[in-house]
């Protein structure tokens, strides 16, 4: 889970990744150098547009995919639910129990009756929760962290990285059991022991960014000027270790979701009738012989889902880090 690749400084002694790249791509973008030049958020956004998409199919499918996951998200329920109350995502309707995918029902429908499509895509929403609140709590308290290990050194940082060694020394989804199964099955349960799995992860990350940004020039030009250590720290290391988290982050989102999806399917996440992917999977196992629909919609969608952020967080890679696109 952790980044191999070290992102360059975005100082004023070196060029950012997409100046390093935009000077060779200037010609072949409307306006040339001026725009490459231009630092206006218009600009950005054409050089990242240009870059990020063009010719690159796999990242405009990624990009496809988590949009239409985030408009599930969005505006999915309410949507399905107006087509009435047959298709209310919780409500059963035992005379159309077990019916297979037709024009009624696009995805069939389960053992109770309610329509398969319905739960799915209201299962979206819970997903990018769960997902959202577990990289939220372990990106900031990864990032503190390791910020403080890295700059701080000494005793601090044997500390700090003992303390996160500890986490890091179980398996990580069996850590995430032993917790869940703790504090009891619920999708509350979930984020706090998957938080407490990921943010050791995010710690190690930034501490070693850290480690090796606060050497650099403009670090030490910093220093030699009388910032403060907090100051070269917030101002001058940690902007330049942002696109690290930012793909670590991306990549980590579809894992989220998977492990979400994971801890409910062995009943220790969402419980009933609350429509969560995970739940559905194992909702359906038991039939899958005979209404292969019921297990197979919900396990399509996940996969999409994370194979749609995983080509996000591949292309954000190469957009942010050129060096591993010439690898």
């Amino acid at each position: 889970m952790s980044t191999q690749d070290a992102a360059e400084p975005q100082s004023n002694m070196s060029l950012s990744p997409t100046e390093e790249t935009g000077n060779s791509l200037g010609s072949n973008i409307a306006g040339g150098p001026r725009l490459m030049n231009d630092t206006s958020w218009l600009a950005r956004w054409k050089r990242f547009r240009y870059q990020f998409f063009k010719g690159q199919p796999l990242n405009v499918l990624g990009v496809v995919i988590v949009v239409v996951f985030l408009i599930l998200t969005a505006f999915g329920e309410p949507l399905v639910t107006l087509r009435g109350d047959m298709y209310d995502p919780t409500k059963p309707n035992i005379q159309e129990k077990l019916d297979g995918p037709s024009f009624r029902h696009w995805f069939g429908t389960d053992d109770l009756g309610r329509d398969i499509f319905s739960r799915v895509v209201s299962g979206a929403k819970y997903s990018l929760a769960v997902a959202f609140a577990i990289l939220s709590i372990a990106v900031v308290v990864g990032t503190v962290i390791g910020a403080v290990s890295g700059y701080a050194g000494g005793i601090i940082d044997e500390i700090l990285m003992r303390f996160t060694d500890m986490f890091l020394a179980f398996p990580a989804l069996i850590l995430a059991i032993a917790i869940s199964a703790s504090l009891g099955p619920s999708l509350r349960n979930t984020v706090i022991a998957l938080s407490v799995v990921y943010w050791p992860w995010y710690a190690r990350l930034v501490r070693s960014q850290v480690l090796s940004l606060k050497t650099r020039e403009f670090a030490e030009a910093a220093r030699s000027i009388g910032a403060t250590p907090a100051r070269v720290l917030t101002r001058h290391v940690m902007p330049n270790a942002v696109s690290v988290i930012i793909i670590q982050l991306t990549l980590d989102i579809g894992y989220a979701v998977l492990a979400t999806a994971g801890l409910s399917f062995i009943g220790l996440g969402a419980q009933p009738p609350t429509p969560e992917w995970g739940r559905l999977i194992t909702d359906g196992r038991n039939f899958f012989r005979d209404a292969w629909w019921f297990i197979s919609f919900p396990g399509i969608a996940l996969s999409v889902t994370v194979l749609g952020f995983n080509l996000v967080g591949d292309g954000l890679r190469d957009y942010l880090d050129p060096r591993s696109k010439k690898r």
